[in-house]
């Protein structure tokens, strides 16, 4: 089985006049005048390096050649490979099929990639709530976790200590959310996570943390935990197709590796072009750099900074 963590550090990346060119040119039409739509360059770059950390993906390793790639999204945002190319072993058998997840939040975007189960991928950046004090932002957040939840969250100590448990445990439930696909009207008081007793680090990926489904611990799913920095929590949720390849989906998954950190030149090394240079994206871009930037990674609504 496979397994493939990525991950890009979008904050400190100050693409060149060449670098954003090309990245335009090695994505599909429709990705292109999305990610022209946004208004901050932020947001831009980060779902830039989201449609290239999976065009990466697709290339290397389910081996379909660039120019062949075509990424469409399902109702709910979550991208899909439309009619994939039908891929042989040498012994001639049909390998598992990939399942495949991106999120970019706070300075980074990730992408996680699992042979033969579902998989999905939430990252969140821990930081303070904008206006508002992180008691009112708890109390705005309530109904998010269970009483369980609240108790470890709230118990951490310092509010800084407090708010890494808040975005640990909502890092793991949308990894969950995620994975299965369900959007939005999912209640999230229906999962509630009892975490690992370690401390996560940025050396070692935990496996230990376990998921209960409506007050049943669920044995088949399987969440990694590890820190890309000390403020980035990454969570991935690890789940069978089925339920009929549950006992079959946790031997075969590879031990827990961590995430690599890939540069502009590896999400491009095995790029080819899609469209003719546009140089009108480049001046879009510099205009979304120059403005004034908002910080935009807190704020005061009920739902935390939210990552894709």
């Amino acid at each position: 089985m496979g397994s493939v963590r990525w991950a890009f550090l979008c904050g400190s990346w100050r693409p060149s006049r060449s670098e954003w060119i090309l990245a335009n040119r090695c994505i599909q039409r429709e990705e292109r005048d999305r990610i022209g739509q946004f208004v901050f360059a932020k947001d831009a770059k980060s779902a830039m390096a989201g449609r290239l950390l999976l065009r990466r993906f697709v290339c290397e390793r389910m081996g379909i050649p660039w120019s062949e790639i075509r990424l469409e999204r399902s109702p709910r945002g979550k991208p899909y490979l439309a009619a994939p190319l039908k891929v042989r072993s040498d012994s001639g058998t049909e390998p598992p099929s990939w399942s495949f997840n991106l999120s970019h939040q706070g300075d980074y975007a990730v992408l996680a990639a699992e042979q033969g189960g579902q998989v999905g991928v939430d990252i969140m950046k821990n930081t303070m709530p904008g206006t508002s004090s992180v008691p009112e932002f708890f109390r705005i957040m309530t109904r998010q976790f269970t009483a369980y939840e609240w108790s470890v969250i709230q118990s951490a100590g310092s509010e800084h200590l407090q708010l890494a448990a808040f975005y640990r445990h909502w890092a793991l439930k949308e990894s969950f959310i995620k994975a299965i696909g369900t959007g939005l009207g999912f209640n999230l008081q229906r999962v509630e996570f009892h975490l690992a007793p370690e401390h996560l680090t940025q050396k070692h990926v935990l496996r230990q943390t376990k998921m209960h489904l409506d007050e049943e611990e669920e044995e088949d799913w399987i969440f990694e935990e590890s820190l890309l920095d000390a403020d980035h929590h990454v969570a991935v949720a690890l789940g069978p197709t089925d339920k009929t390849g549950s006992e079959l989906f946790r031997p075969s998954l590879p031990p827990a590796s961590s995430f690599a950190l890939l540069s502009f030149s590896d999400l491009t090394a095995s790029a080819s072009p899609l469209t003719e240079e546009d140089p009108a994206c480049w001046d879009s871009f510099e205009m979304k750099a120059e403005a004034p930037q908002r910080q935009r990674d807190t704020h005061t609504s009920e739902q935390p900074p939210v990552s894709r």
